[in-house]
């Protein structure tokens, strides 16, 4: 080994433990979805999704979702929301949105490029979700021909400030889409962990409750990349494997995106997975709860807690390691739990914000 290496090695082993709370993205891949890619990597096969991995994973979806569905993957999520939103619009359309919906603030745009300008109308509501109420308002603003016509309702399960919608809100919001002629499109980026708060099946959690595409976030639980995208309308995925294409998502080695997601759907693990984070997210909002200069900003309803804090405890705990975003709000935080936080982690969290509150000035 050259001496460039060994001391980038030693340098490593040398760095404190890892204190990253910020994202589910900073988790790595789980034992069952790196033991499928490895499978996979056992011998050639097929290229461009023709292989036996990419069919058994979308059979495997089907079976979980009890249902015929159309299933896609791409690399992120992005790609997949962008995809799909577009597959449901044409240029003229709109798509309503929360204002807080990652659609909304962190995709660059891609949803209106990939759909050659459909326009995003964003709508407030309280813990980061949409009701009938608001979509109704947004669709009987206006009915002119100067007004970009509304298309699709994009809900985001759980939501940007870590709430879930009910079976309820959700069928709610169904019958005003039905009223009105809207497609449902769902970012799933917690979809997993929305499952796991509730207690409901996959198949209750979208068509049954009127979803019609469906963005399935592996990455976020316990996958190196990659998501699935499912239609459960097959009208609506017409020409959907030419966008895929278009767009950069026909991966040439796609079983090394899907053979992981056999790691994840056999035995459940991606629901067990999500019930972990969710219970290490309450474990932290319990720990922190009733603390003098800490406020729950969210209800805890899967593996996101929001907190104020203030500036001076979120300084300490930067330079104590930790990683946390800090985007809603003056003084809000955000930690983020995983398939692999653990709860020794949790607790040296909780334990450091009861410390560096103490000693503030």
């Amino acid at each position: 080994m050259s001496t460039s290496v060994t001391r980038s090695v030693e340098s490593i082993q040398k760095m404190p433990e890892p204190r990253f709370l910020a994202s589910d993205n900073t988790s790595g891949i789980c034992p069952e979805a790196l033991a499928w890619f490895l499978k996979a990597n056992e011998q050639d096969d097929l290229a461009y999704g023709n292989d036996e991995w990419t069919h058994r994973a979308a059979d495997q979806f089907r079976t979980l979702f009890d249902t015929d569905c159309d299933v896609f993957f791409a690399f992120n999520g992005t790609a997949a929301n962008s995809l799909s939103l577009a597959a449901l619009c044409q240029s003229y359309h709109s798509v309503i949105c929360h204002e807080l919906a990652h659609i909304e603030t962190d995709e660059c745009g891609g949803p209106e490029f990939f759909s050659n300008g459909s326009k995003l109308l964003s709508v407030p509501g309280i813990n980061g979700k949409l009701t009938p109420e608001g979509i109704r308002e947004v669709v009987t603003r206006r009915n002119d021909i100067h007004y970009p016509r509304p298309r699709v309702i994009s809900l985001t399960q759980s939501t940007e400030v870590g709430t879930v919608y009910s079976l309820n809100e959700l069928r709610a919001i169904r019958e005003v889409a039905r009223e009105f002629d809207l497609r449902i499109h769902m970012d799933g980026a917690r979809f997993a962990n929305a499952c796991a708060s509730l207690g409901v099946t996959p198949a209750e959690l979208t068509w049954q409750s009127g979803v019609d595409v469906l963005c399935f976030s592996g990455t976020k639980n316990g996958l190196a990349l990659g998501e699935a995208i499912l239609f459960f309308d097959h009208r609506l995925s017409e020409d959907f494997a030419y966008r895929c294409k278009q767009a950069g998502q026909l991966a040439s080695k796609m079983r090394y995106i899907s053979a992981p997601w056999l790691g994840l759907l056999e035995n459940d693990v991606w629901l067990s997975n999500a019930a972990h984070a969710n219970a290490m997210a309450t474990r932290l909002a319990e720990g922190v709860k009733g603390l003098s200069g800490v406020d729950l900003m969210f209800p805890v309803q899967a593996n996101a807690v929001f907190i104020e804090l203030p500036d001076e405890v979120q300084g300490r705990l930067r330079e104590q390691g930790w990683s946390f975003y800090t985007f809603i709000g003056k003084g809000g935080v955000r930690f983020v739990c995983s398939w692999n936080t653990s709860a020794a982690l949790v607790d040296r969290l909780i334990d450091d914000i009861r410390n560096a509150l103490k000693t503030r000035v």
